[in-house]
């Protein structure tokens, strides 16, 4: 059928072919989906908590039917090998569906605050939905980021907008299908391939909440959309992950765990190891192993079998990658393997592993999203701490050793959201965990029971255990003799042990309220 809307085309970055075409929104299509979400969330937000999760189970089963289908897609269209799309962005969602269906009425049920103090009243908060979530994903995991988010945003009774990264927007398309499937109102979850302006003035349209994923210098700007309109949102943002290598470290995990949190999805992982310092009594060897294994991967065609490694998703991101590893061989790095493009087509850079660099060059200090991997020595852990923590960003660092009290020490002194130790990657997949970062990697949470709770408003009721008296000793009129009592009873806090503090507390404010009872009733 014949259209005037815009379009955008998506190309396979493995071959630049042509893939497909969708419609490009405007930003009157956008308010018009975002009053649409309104309408259907006021009903969907009354319905209750394990009828949403039954939607949600039969999406992720429509979702294991098709999911081989789904795994090709994310190939052809994001570049990423097939195991990666099962493991990386299938798997992680079937399995964040199930656990948070299982939970969400557990989860989200009323929380009772114990009262330390005032024992004749409770507290406890109950959730209700933000509202509308927009949702703004990137092109490198274009379907387990947005479509987690997605499915915790719809469990907690809000209705979804997702703009997609315009480089993958048929998976989004995708996904939206397989909620077709499950029968959930088509105005409850929108998916909108759109311009980045107009993702951004969606913001002002009256949504209730923004999850973003993307760059730092993006994510700062839609942050501050969000602060000017009071909107609450998850940043998840930038990284340039460290990880540290202590003497003991077993080597033949290093440079498994090396090489796979470098290189996998091209490196296009906001986790991914950018830098790794170890300790000079390994240099060498753990060199040697990183570097031979990573030889041996071959790159390709992601629809392959045996391609460890497909192409660059973003074409200005591969430049980004070529400028800093020339700027750094300019500077004095020495490349081991790799270090250029691929010719021919596709947008393909083999995975490289630099040594002789050092902090202040742009491929250690800047994010570099790409399949680079700067190996450093260091002589002391404190040094080794310190330089990991020379940085803008704090989204994941990484820490081997075979001493677990030593690697909880220094992963404990690590300035990132998340730290792993003797491992990569892992735990953007496990939904109990939260996802969150530290300075310019972002604000805010994704994942976890606490995220879901995020995607409401937790509400407090303070309610009477005992009947309420007719008179109490706070109110008006005041006199001295309370005022006494207070003072007493501040001190016997401030004086006994935490196990007496309630307690003794307490006695001072009974014997209060007996003060006033006698004397009202005389």
């Amino acid at each position: 059928m014949a259209t005037n809307s815009p379009m955008i085309e998506v190309r396979n970055p493995a071959n630049g072919e042509k893939i497909g075409a969708v419609k490009s929104h405007s930003v009157e299509e956008a308010r018009e989906a975002v009053e649409r979400a309104k309408t259907a969330q006021r009903r969907w937000g009354q319905t209750p908590v394990a009828e949403r999760a039954r939607v949600i189970r039969k999406f992720r089963d429509a979702l294991l039917d098709r999911a081989e289908e789904v795994c090709e897609l994310i190939s052809r269209e994001n570049g990423k090998v097939l195991q990666e799309s099962m493991e990386m962005e299938v798997f992680p969602i079937v399995d964040l569906a199930s656990y948070f269906a299982s939970r969400a009425e557990d989860i989200l049920g009323p929380r009772q605050i114990p009262m330390h103090l005032l024992k004749h009243r409770r507290s406890y908060l109950h959730y209700k939905p933000r509202g509308v979530v927009l949702v703004i994903s990137p092109w490198n995991f274009p379907f387990s980021i947005p479509f987690g988010e997605v499915i915790m945003a719809l469990l907690a009774g809000n209705a979804v907008v997702l703009k997609p990264a315009s480089l993958t927007p048929l998976i989004a398309l995708k996904g939206r299908e397989l909620f077709d499937e499950a029968g959930l109102d088509p105005d409850l979850f929108q998916v909108l391939p759109c311009p980045g302006r107009v993702g951004s003035a969606m913001i002002e349209m009256g949504v209730n909440y923004v999850a973003f994923t993307g760059s730092t210098a993006v994510g700062t700007e839609v942050a501050a959309t969000c602060g000017r309109n009071l909107i609450p949102c998850s940043m998840e943002l930038g990284g340039k992950d460290p990880a540290i290598v202590l003497a003991d470290a077993d080597v033949d995990v290093v440079a498994g765990s090396l090489v796979w949190g470098a290189f996998s999805n091209a490196g296009q992982v906001c986790a991914s190891i950018e830098r790794a310092y170890v300790h000079e009594s390994l240099f060498d060897e753990v060199v040697h192993r990183v570097v031979e294994k990573t030889k041996s991967l071959k790159v390709g065609d992601p629809l392959v079998d045996g391609i460890s490694m497909g192409p660059m998703t973003d074409p200005a991101q591969l430049a980004v990658v070529e400028r800093q590893v020339q700027a750094a061989v300019e500077a004095g790095a020495k490349v081991l393997c790799g270090g250029e493009r691929r010719q021919g087509p596709g947008q393909f850079y083999p995975p490289t592993v630099l040594v002789d660099c050092n902090d202040e060059m742009d491929v250690v200090r800047e994010e570099t999203f790409g399949p680079t991997l700067p190996i450093m020595k260091f002589s002391s852990t404190e040094e080794a701490i310190e330089r990991a923590n020379r940085s803008i960003y704090g989204l994941d660092a990484y820490v081997y050793s075979r001493d677990k009290k030593e690697a909880r020490r220094v992963a404990e002194r690590l300035e990132a959201g998340t730290v792993m130790v003797n491992e990569t990657l892992f735990t953007h997949a496990c939904p109990e965990t939260p996802w969150q970062g530290v300075k310019k990697s972002g604000i805010g949470r994704v994942h976890s029971d606490d995220g879901l709770r995020d995607l409401c408003i937790g509400y407090h009721v303070n309610e009477e255990v005992l009947p309420t008296p007719k008179w109490n000793p706070f109110w008006q009129p005041y006199g001295h003799q309370m005022y006494r009592t207070l003072i007493g009873a501040a001190r016997a806090i401030d004086r006994t042990g935490l196990s007496a503090k309630a307690t003794a507390a307490w006695d001072f404010l009974n014997s209060a309220y007996e003060t006033y009872r006698v004397r009202r009733e005389s």
